[in-house]
């Protein structure tokens, strides 16, 4: 059997090259690209030491992390320990969900039950027949696309979730809780007191409203226009707000304010002196991971820490 090394070399030179730009896009770091393939040079390198006498340290577990390190410190430097770790642990965090796709990939396929395992162990070392080759070839870039976007999805997810809120709004005498988005898009204000707004979604809970509150949550337009009036003490706690969306403007929403609202973050409790809500019947979020779209003042409250 043939073995090309230019085209072995090539290949692992180029994966290199990538698994170092992912890391860096997942890590959101700075990188210059001359250093990037210095690093994905270095890197190919091993490919070089499997056809010298030092073939039986090449494939050695401490030569490779040897290798790893240079390859880190080359793309990134050392600006302290942490900081080259995460580089590091990242690199072969990419690296293992790349290589773990492209495996996946192959099962999947299973273009020859008989050649199953040569193909998977040419993928693997880096020689094999054109097939093996041609199938790392093309589905490295498919393992590389969808871990990249995997990555994008838990970054999301991270933000959304250290940006998570609980909330407990009292209105009539009784409590609701919920689970809110502070969203600092949000810049509703009430234009005469200058109280902020958050959208609540009360989809799932209509039937617990008091009936007044039904109304405003399902005819919202019919209360602002006087056709369906509201109980005084309701009437005295509601506020018209206009607001502009996407394409509408001079729309009006109804907010009321509640008795009580309290946001929990961190551990601490905030007492929201100065807020409005505003219900709605759609579903704020796609997976129900929150029903609330927090506004950003509102975490400007007194915070009480939580009782240990």
């Amino acid at each position: 059997m043939a073995v090309y090394l230019d085209i072995i070399w090539l290949l692992n030179f180029f994966f290199d090259s990538l698994l170092l730009y992912l890391t860096a896009l997942v890590l959101k770091r700075d990188f210059r690209y001359w250093r990037l393939l210095l690093g994905g040079l270095i890197g190919s390198l091993i490919i070089i030491l499997m056809i010298t006498p030092l073939s039986t340290f090449s494939g050695h577990p401490i030569v490779k992390l040897l290798f790893s390190v240079i390859m880190i410190l080359t793309v990134f430097g050392y600006k302290r320990f942490k900081y080259f770790i995460s580089g590091l642990m990242t690199f072969y965090l990419t690296t293992f969900l790349v290589g773990g796709s492209l495996m996946g990939i192959h099962y999947f396929i299973q273009f020859d039950m008989k050649l199953s395992s040569s193909v998977l162990l040419a993928s693997v070392k880096g020689f094999g027949d054109p097939i093996s080759w041609l199938f790392v070839v093309l589905g490295f870039p498919l393992a590389w696309q969808f871990s990249r976007r995997n990555f994008e999805r838990i970054e999301v997810a991270k933000i959304q979730y250290n940006q998570k809120v609980l909330l407990e709004i009292v209105l009539g005498g009784k409590s609701y809780r919920f689970t809110g988005l502070v969203d600092s898009g949000n810049q509703l204000y009430d234009p005469i007191s200058k109280s902020p707004v958050m959208f609540v979604s009360v989809k799932k809970i209509i039937e617990e409203l008091p009936e007044d509150l039904r109304e405003v949550a399902l005819s919202a337009e019919q209360v602002i226009l006087g056709n369906k009036p509201l109980a005084p003490e309701w009437e005295s706690c509601m506020r018209v707000i206009p607001y502009k969306v996407l394409g509408k403007e001079h729309q009006l929403i109804i907010a009321i304010k509640p008795e009580q609202i309290m946001i929990t973050q961190n551990g601490e409790t905030i007492q929201v002196n100065k807020g409005l809500v505003s219900f709605t019947m759609q579903e704020l979020s796609s997976d129900d991971s929150f029903q609330c779209i927090v506004h950003p003042k509102m975490l400007n409250g007194i915070r009480k820490a939580e009782p240990a």
